[in-house]
């Protein structure tokens, strides 16, 4: 499996003014060859992306402009699956191509950003920024040097395409997917009434070992009612067994979990289960 990360810094708000490139050529899990410079924008540096990046008119001195640059970056990346991290930075290249009038490089581009929020629920709707995704994941990098962040970029899909088991072609039908595979499909349940459990309320949030269509029937079947998310009605909130590892090494806690601890906080009595807790619970037999 071959793939190029990307990352570009800009000076300014014009997303032509490419100062930085950087490219990563991953091949078979590892990192195969770099490439990055700087690049004179041949524009004014905005204050506050030098902030940002610490990049500005000193720096890029003698440095060549995109159109010199543009014939290395394309036969670095041309041909193979360039993914990057939002869509800003092919937008950047797209823009600065026009720019120039320089012919577009030939890619398949994938968005990690994309990727992410089909891949570990807690960050379906935010905290997929690459400096959060990096600290959740264990990732050093020196954040806003472009080919650092194309490096963490490159590594967080690995990441991914591990824990989903898909192939890089299989990622990239993924993401043309809604983030939740099983939004045309009701999870909610009605509990069986003979279920030993009859009159639970069951949520469920993370990353499960089994398709959440599967989880939900397990749990009706012992009598939960299964709600899709959590009310003062809740009374167990089922939590993935990967996303309580994360916990302990100081991952970000889910929006369901979070509201769970704080209605658990103000007195209701609502109890939080590892997925394999409450698994061995479901299979155990009634006494009778």
């Amino acid at each position: 499996m071959r793939f190029v990360a990307m990352d570009a810094e800009t000076a300014n708000a014009d997303l032509s003014s490419i100062c930085q490139v950087g490219a990563v050529e991953f091949e078979n899990g590892e990192v195969r060859r770099t490439f990055s410079t700087l690049v004179d924008p041949d524009d004014y540096f905005d204050p506050i992306n030098v902030s940002i990046h610490g990049i500005d008119e000193d720096k890029v001195r003698g440095a060549p402009k995109l159109a010199a640059v543009h014939p290395q970056l394309a036969d670095f990346v041309t041909g193979h699956t360039v993914v990057s991290h939002s869509f800003f930075d092919r937008a950047a290249l797209r823009q600065a191509e026009s720019r120039y009038t320089l012919r577009g490089i030939e890619c398949q581009w994938l968005d990690t950003t994309m990727v992410v929020r089909r891949t570990w629920t807690q960050y379906a709707h935010r905290g997929y920024g690459l400096e959060n995704l990096a600290r959740d994941l264990g990732i050093k990098f020196r954040h806003h040097d472009a080919a650092e962040d194309a490096r963490t970029t490159g590594l967080i899909l690995l990441r991914a395409l591990s824990e989903t088991k898909m192939t890089l072609e299989e990622c990239l039908a993924r993401v043309k997917l809604p983030i939740n595979l099983a939004d045309t499909e009701p999870l909610r349940r009605t509990g069986n009434v003979e279920g030993q459990f009859f009159g639970e309320v069951a949520v469920f949030t993370g990353a499960l070992s089994m398709p959440r269509r599967k989880a939900a029937d397990m749990a009706a079947a012992v009598g939960c009612r299964v709600d899709t998310g959590v009310t003062k009605e809740t009374t167990l909130l089922i939590v993935g067994d990967q996303d309580v590892a994360r916990l302990a090494g100081g991952a970000t806690r889910s929006s369901k979990q979070l509201k769970a601890e704080a209605l658990i906080a103000k007195g209701q009595f609502l109890r939080i289960l590892r997925e394999t807790d409450f698994a061995a619970m479901c299979s155990l037999q009634p006494t009778i």
